[in-house]
């Protein structure tokens, strides 16, 4: 019992010492777009370590990229960082006509006053979800590392193309995250697409969240019957929340909108506690039964193999701390720390004829990915080689 809160008090520890700060900057390239007839500035947030890894990463699309994708990258990695959900690559599409884009029809609202509010250039979201579909999501899958797994998010107009993805273009995305969308939009347009959408559907794997700050009004209204109507369908595989946050107004509702909405999408994704006691088998078992979720290969986290593999070192359990390392060998083989890790084992148990050479590939993959523990690796690998020198000059001296 002692050992199982001890491996789970360092879950905590563990997630916050597997990802490195990301203070680097967003990579922005220009998209010449024969779609939308004009070129589209793009922003790209990658994870920290990026650069110097192979690992693939799951993606979300974000309208209105320049306004929200450092917070929102932020929230990402400190859920991340916390165990909460996978590391994302990050895709900001920087807006031109926003509300050309992000509209789904051509219409008009009624303002405060009474009077009508004119949108001319509205209703072009269809031809924007082509520039995304055919354009933008090829070029980012042909020069990152991605995962078969995409989510999209936007707020108000942005909200509102999000809902339209959703009802016309389902499988594009696998969650959907709109943040106080414009429900009244051309006599509430998502409600009535909704209707005709989930008509008949048994069957939807996605996952939708929908928020709304303290708007009021018809906006409100649109909310409200849509939450309705999302509540009267019970489709297979659908997962779906739609939160009221009176304390938020339109402005300040999207950080907390997005901090949710990846919980909702990646709900399932921590490590019970109660699993975290149960060695590599259990650990092993609960990523597997995410890979299966998500539909893409989800591998234990290095840290965490490494640190049952520590545990069961301090237990005494030699040949189980080695398969565990070795595990780790197996599916990292670019990390240098996990052959360090390993060598450590076999160093602990006597085998420095078995260390040595997992030392050695540490410091060799340290330079190669310019660990910062380079120096502690070539320590190890020469205080073990001075140890097996001094040995064989023992054995010659008898």
């Amino acid at each position: 019992m002692k050992q199982f809160f001890l491996l789970a008090s360092l879950l905590l520890s563990l997630c916050a010492s597997a990802f490195a700060q990301n203070n680097q900057p967003f990579n922005r390239f220009a998209i010449k777009s024969d779609v939308l007839g004009e070129e589209r500035a793009i922003l790209v947030r990658t994870p920290a370590g990026y650069e110097g890894g192979k690992q693939r990463f799951p993606v979300l699309y974000l309208t209105d990229g320049d306004g929200h994708i450092a917070h929102t990258s932020a929230t990402i990695e400190f859920l991340a960082r916390n165990g909460r959900m996978p590391e994302m690559i990050v895709v900001g599409i920087v807006n031109t006509d926003r509300t050309r884009d992000l509209s789904p029809t051509k219409a008009s609202m009624t303002r405060h006053d009474g009077g009508q509010q004119e949108f001319p250039t509205s209703g072009g979201a269809n031809n924007f979800l082509k520039f995304i579909e055919t354009e933008l999501i090829p070029k980012i899958e042909s020069q990152y590392r991605t995962q078969p797994f995409r989510v999209l998010a936007g707020h108000s107009f942005g909200g509102l193309f999000a809902l339209h993805a959703f009802l016309t273009k389902t499988d594009l995305f696998n969650g959907y995250i709109a943040v106080s969308p414009t429900m009244h939009w051309d006599n509430k347009y998502p409600v009535r697409k909704a209707e005709e959408f989930f008509k008949d559907r048994m069957e939807l794997n996605k996952t939708l969240f929908v928020t709304m700050g303290n708007e009021g009004g018809e906006m409100l209204a649109g909310f409200n019957q849509f939450k309705a109507l999302l509540g009267k369908q019970w489709p297979r595989g659908f997962a779906w929340e739609a939160m009221l946050m009176e304390d938020e107004d339109h402005g300040s509702v999207v950080m907390r909108s997005h901090y949710f909405g990846f919980r909702k999408i990646f709900d399932g994704w921590q490590i019970p506690q109660d699993l975290a006691g149960g060695g590599l088998k259990a650990v092993e078992d609960h990523y597997k039964k995410l890979s299966a979720k998500f539909n893409y290969a989800i591998l234990p986290p290095e840290a965490l193999v490494n640190q049952i593999g520590y545990q069961l070192m301090g237990q005494g359990k030699m040949e189980e701390a080695i398969a565990v390392f070795k595990s780790n060998v197996e599916r990292y083989p670019n990390s240098a720390n996990v052959y360090d890790s390993l060598a450590e084992g076999y160093e602990k148990m006597g085998k420095l004829d078995l260390a040595k050479p997992n030392y050695e590939k540490a410091w060799q993959v340290g330079k190669e990915t310019h660990d910062p523990n380079l120096q502690v690796y070539k320590t190890n690998a020469d205080r073990v080689t001075e140890a097996l020198k001094k040995s064989a000059e023992a054995k010659g001296s008898k």
